[in-house]
């Protein structure tokens, strides 16, 4: 039997599973995806981040971590899985689908005792959910109170995940006060800062209301920059000039907002309160505006052209990352491509190849070639090589700017 069974081998599941792995625990990782399952098996990763690498490796190595295509009985349970959300009538809806679809594949593997832990960021009410799916399938076996569930919400940062899983502070909400000891324990095992505890609906609110923080502030700051747009204003000189105030620190604005979290999460807090959560929602509908505003620009300048061609500088989420989810810059790049066809060239030197809804749509090219052919440049992501581009290959281009990577560009 193994210690632990982590279901959902992704950007969080993964990470964690290896890191209790290299800790002595013995872990089974769970993915419906075979090739996953194959690759992990084999010590390898399937997703880009640093030094995870090196990490599944030595979970691997050290017999204490395999991978399946479906849980087997385990002391612990981790539910690591996606949680998107989808429109319906006008409304932005969580999707819990694949949440349920891990609960009860639990139920087939159960055992008095079993600890049941959500990671997964999830609606306020969502670890009650998991324990009326799991009674439905075991009641003819089991009683309510023979498990024991918690929320445990994920805080790391892609990019930084291997170390923000030790040194970030967790939460542990349970459904009872014994659920949330026993999942303070079992994080006690690699996590070096402190480790809080409280109920599951409180834990679960928590998270969505750190993202919702963040996405409020960079709302304020994409805002601004629109502004300035308007008003001929430089906005990085703007907010650069305003911080200057002991009181205030204005986020840096960009083409939107994208990953999993902080596009996803505050859409789960307005669901839950629609007529309550007014400030979310505008943060939202502001930051989801985002694209349209730099398509906007881009169209714009492309006027002057008989027939321009557009280069697009990122396509991921966030800078120094491969994560495309949820992302405006590729947001950005498809539209483009929509309008401009194969004149539109792609740089992003964290993929090998085109994203499928850019395929046969736009060309893949280092940043310097693509810069070359270009008379349009749009920064999309602040990725460390764009960065270091030597600043005259930029002239004689119209360049749109998104995060402030070079001067004047604009926002």
């Amino acid at each position: 039997m193994f210690d632990i069974c982590v279901i959902g081998l992704g950007y969080i599941g993964l990470p964690t599973a290896s890191i209790f792995a290299t800790k002595g625990k013995k872990v089974l990782g769970v993915d419906v995806i075979q090739r996953v399952v194959d690759t992990i098996n084999e010590g390898r990763i399937h997703i880009e981040e640093p030094d995870l690498d090196i990490l599944v490796r030595a979970a691997v190595q050290s017999g204490n971590l395999t991978a399946a295509i479906a849980p087997q009985p385990a002391s612990t349970f981790i539910v690591a899985v996606p949680t998107p959300f989808h429109h319906e009538n006008g409304n932005t809806l969580p999707d819990l689908s694949f949440v349920e679809s891990a609960t009860r594949s639990i139920a087939k593997v159960a055992k008095k005792g079993d600890l049941i832990i959500l990671e997964s960021t999830s609606p306020v009410g969502t670890t009650e959910k998991m324990k009326e799916w799991l009674m439905e399938e075991v009641s003819s076996q089991f009683q309510e109170d023979d498990f024991l569930f918690a929320h445990c919400p994920e805080r790391i940062l892609p990019g930084q995940m291997l170390k923000e899983l030790v040194t970030n502070d967790r939460i542990a909400g349970g459904l009872t006060p014994e659920a949330s000891e026993k999942a303070k324990e079992l994080y006690e095992v690699f996590c070096s800062a402190e480790i809080f505890t409280t109920d599951a609906r409180t834990a679960e609110l928590a998270k969505l209301t750190e993202n919702s923080y963040r996405d409020v502030n960079i709302a304020f700051a994409n805002e601004l920059s629109m502004i300035c747009d308007s008003l001929n204003i430089d906005v990085w000189e703007l907010i650069k000039l305003a911080n200057r105030h002991p009181r205030v620190k204005i986020l840096q604005p960009g083409p939107g907002v994208g990953g999993h979290c902080i596009a996803v999460d505050p859409w789960f807090i307005v669901s839950a309160c629609p007529e309550r959560a007014r400030l979310i929602r505008t943060a939202r509908e502001v930051n989801d505006s985002k694209p349209e505003h730099v398509i906007a620009q881009v169209k714009e300048r492309a006027e002057r052209f008989r027939k321009p061609v557009i280069a697009c500088l990122g396509l991921a989420f966030k800078a120094n990352v491969d994560d495309l989810r949820e992302s405006p810059s590729l947001h950005i790049a498809e539209k483009l491509a929509a309008i401009y066809g194969s004149d539109l060239i792609v740089c992003e030197p964290h993929i090998d190849k085109l994203p499928k809804c850019l395929e046969g749509k736009a060309t893949l090219e280092p940043a310097e070639e693509a810069i070359k052919r270009a008379d349009i440049v749009v920064l999309l992501v602040d990725h460390k090589p764009f960065k270091k581009l030597p600043k005259r290959i930029l002239d004689q281009r119209v360049v749109i700017d998104t995060r402030g990577c070079f001067a004047g560009g604009g926002a």
